[in-house]
């Protein structure tokens, strides 16, 4: 029976086997040091058989094997505990020395990220960079119980589709048995259609942007949270939902994975009492100009310095690494918005250390204005594209809102990292189609 590595300090004085691969040898003549890696961590051998050890000759770290072997209690070895009188068996050989070496520091320098994604396969082995990647799978874990404990039902719509979902965005076309679909920029109509049968709905899934950006903030394939609430009474409900969301899960993932996130020199957390924090788009761009004499008055959505100065002061001044940048001017508006009396629509976005990780819009529920809406924005509203969308809103869609949230972006910030590539396994962009 399999012993996990994670489980030998309970087993002192016991004979058991643990299986994985060789992470490390360290062969020192009468003292001969093996680590072996599994699922939950690494443990240590001592191999002083000259037999056992023979059987490792010319074997390169990544074989896959098994020790057995008596727990012995030792402080100074991983989780407290290593085998002795060790019997070796080979299951897998490795024999070409790798080109990477697993068990030293994967650099994440800007100028070595190259290099990092092609040996991908090898450096994820790592033990610091698998830290990454059980962090997103918590944060994602976290969001999914999050919504599930306030009544959101989880949907899986189509990637493929015969017309973009938003304008603006450029996107992918590929062939399609003699047509041309695209692959969907979000999920955007088909969550807004399923209000009208389970009120509340969210999705985490892929979407592609064929956008060429070759920054630190962009991806062409990219994870995205979409979630639609209907019934709402307004935009701050929607406001305060993904505000409690996000700083639930944060709040969640510092305490669950505090040791991995200190041995990642992730930053310290900071919330604010209560919602977050929330500035309108005019005063953070008259707070900006005043600050740094640089003027943004007349832009019409943050530039990316704005997002980070306004971050700064949330962090500094008000004690959040949570900040919403609110009712943007009604020209940057998309056609399912809400508008507002005042010359704004009602749209959000909620800022993370810097960086935007969510847009949270309420959304226009009335036919009648949606045609108009649409119109105004040079759609076709007759288009066949558009008879499925529109039949929700004709048919009875309440008051919501929702937003779109990247989840890439809610890790790289989550853990410091310098580059939304980082937070991702095999990241896509302009560049990049492999491994």
């Amino acid at each position: 029976m399999r012993t996990l590595t994670r489980e030998l300090s309970d087993k002192i004085g016991e004979t058991v086997t643990v299986a994985g691969w060789l992470h490390k040898k360290r062969l020192l003549g009468g003292l001969n040091f093996l680590t072996i890696r599994d699922r939950s961590g690494i443990a240590q051998a001592l191999v002083d058989s000259k037999d056992e050890l023979e059987k490792l000759r010319g074997l390169q770290v990544g074989t896959v094997l098994r020790f057995t072997g008596t727990v012995t209690a030792d402080e100074r070895a991983p989780g407290g505990a290593e085998l002795h009188d060790v019997t070796v068996d080979v299951e897998v050989p490795v024999t070409e020395e790798p080109p990477i070496e697993i068990d030293k520091p994967i650099q994440h320098k800007a100028e070595n990220l190259d290099t990092l994604f092609e040996h991908r396969v090898l450096n994820v082995r790592n033990l610091n960079e698998q830290k990454i990647f059980k962090i997103r799978a918590s944060l994602t874990r976290y969001l999914r119980e999050f919504l599930y404990n306030k009544e959101f039902v989880e949907i899986d719509t189509p990637k493929l589709l015969a017309e973009a979902t938003e304008g603006g965005a450029e996107v992918f076309k590929l062939e399609y048995f003699g047509k041309t679909a695209t692959l969907a920029q979000s999920p955007q109509f088909y969550k807004q259609i399923m209000v009208g049968a389970f009120e509340r709905v969210f999705e985490i899934n892929h979407s592609y942007r064929a956008e060429p950006s070759a920054t630190t903030r962009h991806l062409t394939e990219l994870t995205m949270l979409d979630i639609e609430m209907g019934f709402v009474e307004g935009h701050d409900e929607v406001l305060d939902m993904v505000g409690s969301m996000t700083a639930d899960v944060l709040t969640r993932v510092y305490d669950e994975h505090a040791a991995d996130l200190k041995s990642l020199n992730a930053p310290e957390l900071k919330l604010a009492e209560g919602s977050v924090p929330r500035f309108t788009v005019a005063q953070i761009h008259e707070m900006y100009s005043k600050a740094t004499g640089t003027d943004t008055t007349t832009e019409k959505d943050l530039t990316p310095d704005e997002e980070r100065w306004i971050s700064d002061h949330a962090r500094k001044q008000l004690g959040s690494d949570l900040v919403y940048a609110v009712d943007f001017p009604a020209v940057a508006g998309k056609f399912y918005h809400k508008f507002k009396d005042d010359g704004t629509v009602a749209w959000g976005d909620l800022l993370f250390r810097g960086l935007e990780i969510a847009t949270v819009p309420l959304r226009e529920n009335n036919y009648d204005r949606m045609i108009e809406q649409m119109t105004s924005a040079g759609l076709d509203v007759t288009y066949d594209g558009f008879k499925h969308y529109l039949s929700a809103f004709k048919y009875g869609l309440p008051q919501h809102g929702g937003c779109g949230f990247g989840v890439d972006r809610l890790v790289q910030k989550t853990i410091g990292l310098g580059n939304v590539k980082e937070a991702t396994l095999f990241p896509r962009d302009i560049n990049r189609l492999a491994p």
